[in-house]
């Protein structure tokens, strides 16, 4: 009995320690319906506490066929623990011109992981809000749409870049 649960022990600590995995933070949050409302900003609440190491943040997008467009605009806003703001607008391709949709992914439903910030230092320790938004509109029309059809989750992941 023993043996058995040191063999699992040492198999488990190698499936954990083989993982070579710099994730710090990855989370995603489920879109109703796949009908993104303006109004519903998204909140990604992540703790750092290495302020030496460079990170890379990723948004991440789940969309399907009924995403009417080839791109997607986003509004992002990263506070850090002391309530400094920084604030984007943000361009991310979402289709190839011949309408065929990038990301991974079979059948109807793409995964997109977009690079968000590369090589970023934060500079205090502590909790970090990011906030996301939808900022889509039709061609040639002022007001933005309301409700975007065919994301069904958006997500954030915060990497450790190795030393």
């Amino acid at each position: 009995m023993m043996r058995n649960s040191t063999i699992l022990l040492l198999i488990l600590s190698f499936v954990f320690f083989s993982c070579n995995d710099r994730s710090i933070f990855s989370q995603y949050k489920p879109i109703k319906n796949s009908l993104w409302k303006a109004e519903d900003s998204l909140h990604f609440d992540f703790a750092i506490l290495d302020t030496i190491s460079t990170h890379n943040l990723f948004i991440h997008i789940r969309n399907d066929d009924n995403f009417p467009f080839s791109n997607l605009f986003l509004i992002t806003t990263l506070e850090d623990p002391r309530g400094q703001l920084l604030k984007d607008t943000l361009e991310y391709i979402m289709a190839r011109p011949t309408g065929e949709w990038l990301g991974q992914g079979s059948g109807s439903l793409k995964e997109n992981k977009l690079w968000f910030r590369e090589n970023m230092t934060f500079p205090h320790t502590g909790t970090y809000r990011l906030t996301i938004t939808h900022a889509m509109r039709k061609n040639g029309e002022v007001k933005g749409l309301n409700n975007l059809n065919g994301i069904n989750d958006v997500g954030l992941e915060v990497e450790q870049n190795s030393l």
